[in-house]
């Protein structure tokens, strides 16, 4: 079923019922969990049935360099950025090139609810509640041709409204890639929201990437260009240190950084003296991607 890009989950429950439903989830079922989501925004059968952290951890804890260095940049800057009208350039290796505004993309895409683990690269943690629809379905709107191998994405550059590009050691815009096959995995998946409302901004609004099983710079933010290619493209911490960030970044618990390991991690929200967790392989989802790197070294293709 197609829903509505406008639809809101305040529109169906209050987001106070909301939060306390998912708050039952540790002992409920991946069938519970799906049932729960009700008849606006349903789970999808990929969600994790972990709690999720609460808005304020995930809103006010994050990465955004166009914003700032620090945690808390951009919530407190991102309020500046202009997101409505948005659109996605979509070009390289497709059928149907050109620009696409972004409600005409909501409009064919099937919005889902997706509960998914976050790894960063600097061992911290969280659980989020993405709405949004898998990247599969915007490669086949745009019709993928036979001779692609990679997809690339890149971020909205704004001076004006973004203080962080100003800044020096960044070639802006951010640059993220995937393989064509990762690309097209159902995990990959193109967020719009957050806890069944809008995107904020801090977050990456009003599109972008969610790659749950790689580290979380992968999931690049407020995307405004896709182009298929049949040449591995450029990526942003790939160029600037890339002894340090392989074009894959998987998460993988025997693979450390250079500066510090990877074996666990921080899970935002769990209290000063919260016990660090293991780091599973590929963020716990193992089973679904392992099978995309059969036969490679995941030390060598970090």
């Amino acid at each position: 079923m197609a829903y509505k890009s406008a639809l809101k989950y305040s529109d169906i429950t209050p987001k106070s019922d909301f939060l306390n439903r998912r708050q039952l989830m540790g002992g409920l079922g991946a069938a519970a969990v799906t049932a729960l989501a009700g008849p606006g925004l349903a789970a999808g059968k990929y969600s994790s049935d972990e709690t999720p952290n609460s808005l304020e951890d995930i809103t006010a804890y994050n990465n955004f360099y166009e914003f700032g260095t620090g945690k808390g940049d951009p919530a407190k800057y991102a309020d500046r950025l202009t997101i409505d009208p948005w659109a996605v350039q979509i070009d390289g290796l497709v059928e149907r090139p050109g620009n696409y505004g972004l409600g005409d993309i909501l409009a064919k895409m099937n919005i889902e609810e997706r509960i998914y683990r976050f790894r960063c690269v600097e061992a911290w943690s969280m659980v989020i509640p993405w709405n949004g629809f898998e990247l599969k379905q915007l490669l086949d709107l745009a019709g993928v041709q036979s001779g692609a191998k990679y997809v690339a994405f890149q971020t909205l550059v704004r001076p004006d409204e973004m203080p962080g590009v100003s800044g020096r050691g960044i070639d802006w815009p951010y640059r993220e890639g995937l393989r064509l096959d990762e690309a097209m995995h159902p995990l990959s998946f193109m967020a719009t929201g957050l806890y069944g409302d809008d995107l904020p901004k801090q977050n990456g609004a009003p599109l972008r990437l969610v790659v749950p099983w790689k580290y979380g710079f992968k999931s690049i933010k407020s995307i405004v260009r896709v182009t298929l290619t049949d040449t591995q493209p450029e990526t942003t911490w790939n160029m600037l240190q890339p002894s340090e960030y392989g074009f894959y970044s998987n998460v993988n618990p025997r693979v450390d950084h250079p500066r510090w390991s990877q074996a666990t991690e921080r899970k935002v929200g769990g209290g000063l003296f919260a016990k660090r967790q293991e780091t599973l392989m590929f963020n716990g989802y193992e089973e679904e991607v392992a099978s995309l790197y059969s036969g490679m070294d995941l030390k060598a293709n970090f």
